[in-house]
């Protein structure tokens, strides 16, 4: 399983480096009725017989298993993360933190999630060093927003977010969203042009000053806040399909922690879409 930023990712349990159960280069194979499952290539399904009055395609039934990641796991760990982050946010908003040193955390922060995202196993504190300098950025940079742009605009990305997680949480569990091949080649084609087009737009505002091509301000700003909260809530999808296929094939527990970084940089991608369009739609651009 490998987890990098939301934007950029091929996030899975697979140790290719791919997707758990979207191997672009599978192959059917002749005579295997199941070599088409979108499981066929995980490396932590069981090789064993199929169960008797067992649904195929489901995981097999093998007796309960030590050291394996579980959902309290995955909770308890995104809980630690995300819940860092939040204490970290509140101590730069607290505090008044400048907004120079903000950046700087965030820059820190972008590498610490870089490092972790090329690397095959998790590193605990690397994950949590992330979370507390990310805090100290989302911090800051709401309470400027909050205090000189739009009043209460903290809140309401805060409120926003959680209006997200759950709506796609929901969508998930009952099926209305279903993470295939084709729903995972979309999500990383819209999230790469997204990038390049946020590139391109930071680019030209360097060199020839205002704000770009316009695409983080005025009409166009909105409709590409709208747009990156929707990819947002795409890559949730993938992060809640990466947590059900590594408990249902017995990912490792230390992957757990992977989860929990995948999660809370989709989290934090959110929230961040909230805060810049709230503070479009509230502001004075």
């Amino acid at each position: 399983m490998r987890s990098s930023n939301p934007v950029f990712s091929r996030r899975g349990f697979s140790r290719s480096g791919g997707y758990a159960g979207f191997d672009a280069g599978q192959q059917p194979q002749a005579g295997n009725p199941y070599a088409n499952s979108p499981y066929a290539n995980n490396p932590y399904a069981q090789q064993q017989t199929q169960a008797v009055g067992q649904p195929y395609g489901a995981p097999p039934a093998t007796p309960p298993q030590t050291g394996v990641m579980t959902m309290d796991d995955v909770v308890a760990r995104t809980g630690m993360t995300v819940g860092l982050v939040v204490v970290m946010a509140a101590v730069a908003w607290i505090t008044d933190l400048a907004l120079p040193l903000a950046i700087g955390a965030g820059l820190v922060a972008m590498v610490l999630a870089l490092v972790q995202s090329f690397k095959r196993k998790a590193v605990p504190p690397l994950i949590l060093a992330y979370a507390a300098l990310e805090g100290l950025f989302l911090g800051a940079i709401s309470n400027f927003v909050d205090s000189y742009i739009a009043d209460g605009a903290a809140m309401q990305a805060v409120l926003g977010t959680m209006a997200v997680f759950t709506a796609v949480l929901v969508m998930y569990k009952t099926r209305i969203i279903r993470v295939t091949r084709r729903f995972y080649r979309f999500a990383m084609a819209a999230a790469i042009g997204f990038v390049l087009l946020m590139m391109v737009n930071l680019l030209f505002a360097v060199f020839g000053g205002g704000d770009g091509l316009g695409f983080r301000s005025g009409a166009m700003g909105v409709l590409f806040g709208i747009v990156g909260i929707l990819i947002g809530a795409l890559f949730l999808a993938l992060d809640f399909k990466q947590v059900e296929d590594g408990i249902s094939y017995g990912a490792p527990r230390q992957e757990s922690w992977l989860a929990a970084f995948g999660l809370t940089l989709t989290l934090v991608w959110i929230y961040l879409e909230f805060l810049r369009l709230i503070a479009i739609l509230q502001g004075n651009d």
